[in-house]
């Protein structure tokens, strides 16, 4: 029974997907929104039932679909692996998702595409529960490919919309650079383990060198800082605002992103042996918390203000994976699921609400036009902010608390400053939104109107769980959600555990830093609502640098982009002047012979084209040698040609 409930889960919403992707142009909207929605809360009841079975009996279990791929030392199996960390996960993207399907019906009514969304949506549910569910990490890497092709598919929904496709396209491309260091881990695991499976792996990596222990974990790295949009390959994420709101809720701050957290804890052998990458994990995380926050602090485009808020709170995950703060992370990836879907959602609904509108500085005094979504807004914001009882305060209190306690001082300077920032302009979005005077023309204004039932209601339950959703981890480090997790992703480090006065301290500092954030952006947008333009005007090039996301777009592209799109140009030129004109040459050979050349002429054309012919065809038996048949013949060239372009990189870079 257990493993039918298992192999049920991806099945629900694969069924769903092929039925909306085939035939959803032969019935109705509501049918294919039924279909959606249902299979994904199916998924969700098979999810609770797998829990409480994990929950009751303990310790984990492999459950076998069908032996896929063997040969030689290669043996994989599309398998799933069910334990702790693998329940909370299923939990968080069924449960979360399913109220994202229903709020979808809502929000996306009257859409032509209606049925291609919700195809979408839960094609992207198969993949991501293939991504969680795999004990291998081909399954994992099938998963993981799969959320970003959906990730591409939903990003470009709007595809007549030039910026839905480039920003379709930017999220596909530098998703790609992090995928090629998470294939290099893959490769690096194979050769020193010969399985690919996590329980073989993770229980022999006490066998193999720190140095390799620190190579397979920097690769993992790069792969996870693509997906999970930290320091340096963050800039795909705010562009992905381009598709619908949903999609945002569901791909880019619930679940899609917290792959790269979830796939650094399953390895977390790997960087306990390594202080250099736990390090460098730690390093990138605070860094990007701080960052991120700083953009945030002047966007106006309600959507973007969250998405560098995402950015943001993934960069305290990865600081608790850097710290050691393993279940911590998981903890805080759980209630940043309930309280950030919440907040894109009630986002939605503003938007939703002035038909299509989404500039702060056009809103103000909607708390009285969309009461129940400032509301639950209001929830969120406290809940982000890291407002004591809410969800955030206990998470990301842990996480600032283990860095303290574990004497990464810096790291935790910069989580306290993130969090003063966060505070602030989650308060700033708030009070630009909901209070003041309408800043909304007069023809919006009046026709203002709260969402329906089916777009209010997910976001009760969000709001609920962004409330109570931290309690599972009280008290810090030892309450019932951290005793699940410890068999999979550790204790965290217990011998440097404060006591009551120092974590009551801590908690206080938390406490105050969330208030401080909150009076600051209450004195500047109601107490004295000009005053920050006052502050902005008197410091201009601070102002645009952060409303420019510190030009890191411009950067790249002139270092990257451009570079690139000059060499295509080359190859271009190269293409169509000398392969074509090789091609060209040939055929008016053959027209000249046809027209009637002399003998001469003839005999010359004919053995020219005989050359050639002959010359590819010792070319073609020489590449056919290549074409071996066997998969590691076909990941040793791979790896070559990866390094001969990483040489090629350095070699130009050193030039510069």
């Amino acid at each position: 029974m257990f493993d039918w409930l298992v192999l049920l889960i991806p099945i629900f919403p694969l069924l769903a997907a092929i039925a909306n992707g085939l035939l959803g142009s032969r019935y109705s909207h509501h049918m294919a929104a039924r279909l959606a929605c249902g299979s994904v809360f199916l998924s969700f009841l098979c999810a609770v039932a797998v829990f409480a079975d994990v929950l009751g009996t303990g310790g984990s279990r492999d459950v076998v679909a069908y032996q896929w791929i063997f040969g030689g030392d290669l043996n994989i199996n599309l398998a799933y692996l069910i334990d702790p960390l693998t329940c909370i996960m299923l939990l968080v993207v069924t449960g979360v998702g399913f109220l994202i399907h229903l709020y979808s019906v809502g929000y996306m009514h009257g859409e032509d595409g209606f049925t291609r969304f919700f195809t979408y949506m839960n094609l992207f549910m198969v993949s991501m529960l293939l991504l969680v569910m795999g004990n291998n990490y081909v399954v994992l890497f099938i998963g993981w490919e799969g959320v970003g092709l959906c990730s591409y598919l939903l990003i470009g929904y709007y595809y007549e919309k030039v910026s839905a496709a480039k920003a379709a396209t930017k999220a596909f491309v530098v998703n790609r650079i992090g995928d090629a260091g998470f294939l290099l881990a893959i490769f690096l695991i194979f050769v020193n383990f010969k399985s690919l499976d996590y329980t073989t792996v993770l229980a022999q990596a006490g066998q193999i060198s720190p140095e390799m222990a620190t190579a397979i974990a920097l690769c993992l790295l790069i792969g996870a800082v693509g997906k999970s949009a930290q320091i340096p390959l963050y800039t795909w994420l705010p562009d992905a605002m381009e598709g619908p709101t949903p999609v945002s809720a569901l791909i880019h701050a619930a679940t899609m992103v917290t792959a790269g957290v979830y796939m650094i804890v399953r390895n977390h052998v790997f960087y306990d042996m390594s202080p250099t990458a736990m390090t460098t994990v730690g390093i990138i995380g605070g860094s990007t918390a701080l960052f991120a926050a700083t953009i945030g602090l002047v966007q106006t485009d309600i959507k973007r203000v969250l998405a560098y808020s995402t950015v943001s709170q993934l960069g305290y995950m990865f600081l608790g994976c850097g710290v050691g703060a393993y279940a911590a992370a998981i903890f805080h990836l759980m209630t940043h699921a309930f309280f950030k879907a919440l907040l894109f959602l009630s986002a939605g609904s503003v938007i939703h609400a002035l038909h299509g509108e989404q500039d702060i500085r056009k809103m103000g005094g909607l708390h009285s036009k969309i009461p129940w979504t400032h509301r639950v807004f209001l929830i969120g914001t406290l809940a982000i902010a890291g407002m004591f009882p809410f969800a955030g305060f206990w998470s990301k209190d842990e996480i600032m608390a283990h860095a303290f306690t574990h004497h990464h001082y810096i790291l935790y300077g910069m989580a306290a400053l993130g969090a003063l920032l966060t505070s602030f302009y989650m308060f700033r979005l708030t009070y630009l939104t909901f209070y003041g005077e309408p800043r909304v023309d007069h023809h919006t204004w009046e026709h203002a109107h709260e969402s329906p039932p089916v777009m209010l209601g997910p976001l009760f339950v969000l709001a609920a769980l962004s409330l109570v959703g931290g309690l599972p981890g009280v008290p810090p480090e030892h309450g019932w959600f951290h005793r699940f997790l410890s068999p999979v992703a550790g204790t965290g480090g217990g011998e440097h555990e404060a006591g009551a006065g120092l974590t009551i301290m801590l908690m206080g500092v938390a406490t105050v830093i969330a208030l401080l954030g909150w009076l600051l952006a209450h004195f500047l947008y109601t107490v004295k609502p000009g005053t920050a333009d006052t502050w902005a005007a008197r410091s201009p090039r601070l102002y645009a640098a952060l409303l420019n996301k510190w030009y890191v777009d411009e950067i790249y592209d002139a270092l990257f982009v451009e570079p690139m799109k000059r060499m295509g140009l080359v190859w271009d030129w190269f293409d169509r002047t000398v392969i074509d004109g090789i091609v060209r040459g040939v055929g008016r050979m053959t027209e000249l012979t046809a027209a009637g050349s002399t003998w001469t002429e003839k005999y010359v054309i004919y053995g020219f084209l005989n050359i050639v012919g002959y010359a590819n065809h010792l070319m073609a038996r020489s590449w056919r040698k290549l074409q071996s048949g066997l998969v590691h013949h076909y990941a040793a060239i791979i790896v070559a040609g990866l390094f001969v372009i990483v040489h090629l990189v350095w070699i130009w870079w050193s030039a510069l």
